[in-house]
């Protein structure tokens, strides 16, 4: 088994509780208007590691992990390499390494739940809360994302729900609290996180000669940052 890795992070902060090796997996099925990675969207690109090489690489980090550290796939969308992040956190899990799987909750096969089994926790991007702007801006249903989250619910997998807050399309008080009632109606979710969106990545999109289709949005406030985040208290 190969897996296709954009890059790796390996000490990351912000991809799950603690210190994390966060493997950024090649490939994704969407096209999200907000996207930060561009670079991981095609399948074929990226470099190649085993399931064993990555696992090697990050129990040389497992002194840093602590408690709540551990390993967390992200992309792309690791969900499109199913079969390779079993493997990963299968083999984790021989060596008492944290799992975290960082992903939309656009693919449910018959691999899902095999792979929730060896998953610590979720970090599930829900990137709108109307079906109306998941299909313009994301490439997907706001359905399937949700039936994910049911899994994740029925399975009692520990899930951060994530949103970046994009100035016009979701930065309202309505957005945030249909966010909330969501993650209520779900007990899995014991945590919410709202993250500014930002322009970093034109760079990127410039490199590749495409358009960034929300280029021209500018990155929301500290101030109403804060107040979208009094909401969900």
């Amino acid at each position: 088994m190969i897996a296709r890795v954009n890059s790796i992070q390996s000490l990351g902060t912000v991809d799950g509780p603690g210190v994390r090796f966060v493997v950024f997996l090649q490939g994704c099925n969407l096209r999200c208007k907000c996207c930060h990675n561009p670079d991981t969207w095609e399948c074929s690109c990226g470099s190649e590691f085993t399931p064993e090489q990555i696992v090697e690489k990050a129990e040389k980090y497992k002194e840093y992990f602590g408690k709540e550290g551990g390993i967390t796939l992200s992309g792309g969308e690791p969900l499109i390499q199913t079969n390779i992040a079993i493997e990963i956190f299968s083999l984790c899990h021989q060596k008492g390494i944290n799992t975290c799987l960082d992903t939309s909750g656009s693919i449910i096969n018959e691999n899902t739940e095999k792979l929730l089994q060896v998953t610590d926790r979720v970090l599930l991007d829900i990137k709108y809360t109307n079906d109306k702007q998941y299909r313009e801006n994301v490439g997907c249903s706001l359905d399937t994302v949700l039936e994910f989250l049911s899994i994740l619910n029925r399975m009692k997998i520990p899930t951060t729900l994530r949103q970046v807050i994009i100035p016009t399309v979701n930065d309202n008080e309505e957005n945030i609290l249909k966010l909330k009632a969501i993650a209520k109606a779900h007990p899995c979710v014991d945590k919410i996180e709202l993250l500014p969106f930002k322009k970093i990545c034109q760079t990127k999109y410039d490199n590749m000669g495409i358009n960034f289709p929300f280029g021209n949005l500018p990155t929301p406030t500290a101030s109403k940052m804060s107040e979208l985040n009094e909401l969900l208290k």
